[in-house]
């Protein structure tokens, strides 16, 4: 008799990972177009020459670290294989079977998957007209059961951010039983000064957990390394239920390294904003309903037409992320590549507006409304 896997895994969906090919321009998955500062890969490349030995168990150097520049106690920070590990960790640290988890939808689609490994249940409760989250349907959502809620912001994949007067409120009136965890893996891209710093809320709030990566804004996707501000329980827990040695001595070189080029990070990140307000300055003339974006990527609600976009877009050598009659989600590249894909943008709409048959909106939207 073979052996067979937990019946239930079968209805969980496999995470959607972004296809690549030889030769495309990838703006699929929200990486940064650079590549990590010289002296960053010089202190990876340290790391790798005492590749024998184990890394350290908590990331203490790292934690004492973001713990003098975040002005945060050691004992309320961890570290973990980027920030989605610590997605993972924080559902199964305080969630058992039968529990639940509420967050928005669209959002990161790893709340799901993670949830429903953990055995416990998730709630989603829809994004609203302009593609926030719903902070008045999330809380008539909590019931007895709500162990924790995510509030990805900005949100992934629609790029939009709550403001600290409405995310205050949320927190006044959510039950503090209830663990809130504000994923903030975007935070470096935010320049809209209503939106809050997550640690500051954190300060105040025995009930709030933050979490932050150098996947993004640092340029270390492929290296696996982000953190977690909570109270010091959530983060006794988190140790407990982590992966041993998650995070390798090059994470953590690599991590230590970035924190020395912060200022290297701020002029990479004003350099994506100003690409990002750019393309999105196009797609609206070209009629477009994309709104504003505190991501290093934009948000296209395409709805029935994302896959005629994405398809177009790849037969042009362009890579986007496409969410089935929902929208597409386009990363911020470099100027050149995404010249390459406002050119396919705009050959799509003009090919819309005048093809044959009736002219046909985008979600609505008349393309030739500029």
């Amino acid at each position: 008799m073979s052996v067979t896997p937990r019946a239930d895994l079968a209805a969980i969906p496999d995470y959607n990972t972004p296809g690549q090919a030889p030769g495309a321009i990838v703006l699929n998955s929200n990486e940064v177009p650079q590549p990590p500062p010289p002296p960053v890969v010089e202190a990876m490349a340290r790391a790798a020459a005492e590749g024998h030995r184990y890394p350290e168990w908590f990331s203490d150097t790292l934690v004492s670290r973001l713990s003098a520049d975040l002005a945060v106690p050691g004992e309320r920070m961890a570290v973990g294989c980027g920030s989605v590990s610590l997605c993972r960790d924080l559902i199964q640290a305080v969630c058992g079977p039968g529990d639940e988890v509420l967050f928005a939808w669209r959002s990161f689609d790893a709340y799901s998957v993670f949830t429903r490994v953990a055995e416990a249940r998730a709630r989603t409760v829809p994004l609203d007209a302009e593609h926030r989250h719903d902070l008045t349907a999330m809380l008539d959502a909590v019931t007895p059961a709500t162990r924790v809620v995510f509030l990805c912001n900005p949100n992934n994949p629609t790029g939009t951010a709550l403001g600290e007067p409405a995310l205050r409120e949320f927190l006044r009136r959510l039950p503090d039983r209830i663990l809130v965890v504000l994923d903030e893996a975007y935070r470096e891209f935010v320049t809209d000064p209503a939106v809050p710093d997550g640690v500051e809320l954190a300060r105040e709030h025995g009930n709030l957990a933050v979490l932050r990566t150098f996947s993004k804004a640092y340029g270390l996707a492929g290296v696996r390394v982000g953190y977690c501000v909570a109270p010091p329980a959530v983060v006794s827990a988190l140790h407990k239920v982590s992966v041993p040695f998650a995070v390798s001595r090059l994470a953590q070189a690599a991590a230590l390294a970035a924190l020395d080029h912060a200022e290297d990070v701020r002029e990479r990140c004003a350099a994506v904003v100003r690409e990002r307000e750019r393309l999105r300055e196009h797609l609206l003339r070209d009629g477009y309903p994309v709104p504003p974006s505190q991501a290093n990527f934009l948000w296209l609600p395409l709805a029935h037409r994302t896959s005629g976009f994405t398809d177009f877009c790849a037969r042009h050598g362009i890579l986007v992320r496409a969410f089935p009659d929902e929208g597409v989600r386009v990363t911020v590249g470099l100027p050149q590549e995404n010249d390459a894909f406002l050119n396919a943008a705009s050959r799509f709409a003009s090919e819309s507006r005048t093809g044959p048959g009736p002219d046909r909106p985008l979600n609505g939207h008349d393309l030739r409304a500029t």
